[in-house]
């Protein structure tokens, strides 16, 4: 018999929620095979059986969240497994008791005057929540640090998890729908009978239109974990950060002859394929060594440069949400490296592989929507960075170039654009440009069959 526990998924990550069992008592599971999922504040992680046996006992229920090292089940011989317990015979059903005679009607009271009603407070640190039953439910420490860092009254979220305990996923949803705000109280539907609304007076803020709803013509897609955290992560960063768009277009030629000639050899001997990615990776990163405020954070009556490269490479999860993993100290790899390391970490991305520590740290983001054949892209920064990039679709183009005579001639290259999200709080559009020229130049100039071998 031996114990599965709660894994550590990261240097900062103490406790995790499973959230969903692939397995249950009795069933048969394999070394490496799934067991369960867990979700964290920073990923949602698929994490393997220790050893091939029986599941035997599943200690920790779907939505319950535990600290690192909590046994969550115990895995043993197909011998150690309960039996199931006997099915209970139904009981007969009872004899239906006469309908007694109806009581006399009381004559009317009239009714009390209601009692002031007190405002919702945000959840306690014991769990507690706002008036009512709020106090007496069982929150995870992430459901509640969610309560209280977004002041909902946990009495306006209705529970989904076992016993309608509220998980994380319901107080995200009241996020995304507004509806759970302390002290926030509910409008009356409008009536035929309704006055239209008067015009709002100067300076004053009108109410936000109310979230639109599913028709019968329509489909309503539930937001997943996901989905919700991008949206909350991009609103925030359109609300912190000053957004401007530099664009610079690249002859990607010299790129492409070495593509050609080593396509097939660093497949057969790397696996994957050599795209435009790991190319352009390793001219951003030498980029970035002449322009570092690019490289920074934005604090506090301070630019805070990064001394180093945690390069973040945007990865979509088959259209079902975005990840961006880390590939860290990029600046001291060479190509080939970078490639590596990028392929690996979107592998593990779409197969939930990722610990929280990967996806953690970045410096500065790239954003790849050039394998469809984008042509100019403007992403939004990855807070708390200050910039980011994004590469667009290669395409072959008649372009102007110098012959060897002094003078010009047209021939057929490979280009694409890459475009430039900075913060201007950070730096102006001078360096923003001079930094896409640098990356341009290394792109356009280096020795890079040198740098693939």
């Amino acid at each position: 018999m031996a114990d599965v526990e709660m894994p550590q998924l990261g240097e900062t990550v103490t406790e995790g929620t499973i959230t969903q069992w692939f397995k249950k008592v009795g069933d048969t599971i394999s070394e490496d095979e799934p067991l369960f999922e867990v979700s964290t504040d920073k990923v949602d992680s698929e994490v393997p059986s220790p050893l091939t046996g029986t599941i035997t006992e599943i200690l920790v229920e779907e939505g319950d969240t535990v600290d690192v090292g909590t046994v969550l089940a115990r895995i043993g011989d197909a011998a150690d497994a309960p039996a199931p317990a006997p099915t209970a015979a139904p009981e007969p059903k009872p004899e239906p008791e006469p309908t007694p005679a109806a009581a006399p009607v009381a004559p009317e009271q009239p009714p009390a005057a209601p009692a002031p009603a007190a405002a919702p407070a945000p959840a306690s640190a014991d769990g507690g929540g706002g008036p009512g039953g709020g106090a007496k439910k069982l929150l995870s420490p992430v459901v509640r640090k969610l309560v209280n860092e977004n002041g909902l009254d946990i009495d306006a979220i209705a529970g989904t998890g076992p016993g309608g305990r509220i998980t994380r996923d319901d107080v995200l949803d009241a996020i995304d729908k507004g509806t759970a705000k302390t002290g926030a109280a509910p409008s009356a539907p409008a009536t035929a009978a309704s006055a239209p609304a008067a015009p709002a007076a100067p300076g004053k803020v009108t109410a936000p239109a109310p979230a639109p709803r599913a028709g019968e013509r329509d489909t309503a897609i539930p937001h997943s974990r996901i989905r919700q955290s991008t949206a909350a992560h991009m609103r925030r960063s359109v609300d912190t950060s000053a957004h401007v768009y530099a664009s610079i277009e690249v002859d990607y030629e010299s790129v492409d002859v070495v593509r050609r000639a080593n396509k097939d050899q660093f497949k057969a001997d790397e696996g994957f394929s050599l795209t435009y990615l790991p190319f352009i990776s390793r001219a951003v990163v030498d980029a970035i060594r002449e322009f570092p405020q690019v490289n920074a954070s934005f604090g506090e009556n301070e630019l805070i440069v990064h001394n180093y490269v945690n390069l973040g490479i945007a990865v979509d999860l088959d259209f079902n949400g975005l990840l961006v993993p880390v590939v860290a100290d990029a600046d001291g790899m060479r190509l080939r490296a970078i490639g590596r390391s990028i392929s690996d970490l979107a592998a593990r991305a779409r197969s939930k592989k990722l610990s929280p520590d990967e996806l953690s740290g970045g410096t500065f983001t790239i954003t790849n929507p050039g394998p469809f054949g984008t042509t100019m892209t403007l992403p939004i920064i990855n807070q708390p960075q200050v910039a980011i990039l994004s590469t667009d679709g290669v395409k072959r183009r008649p372009v102007v170039v110098p012959t060897a005579d002094g003078g010009e001639a047209i021939a057929i290259h490979s280009t694409g654009n890459i475009t430039l999200t900075w913060d201007h709080r950070a730096f102006d559009g001078a360096y923003a440009a001079a930094f896409l020229k640098k990356i341009k130049d290394l792109l356009e100039t280096l020795d890079w069959e040198q740098e693939l071998g």
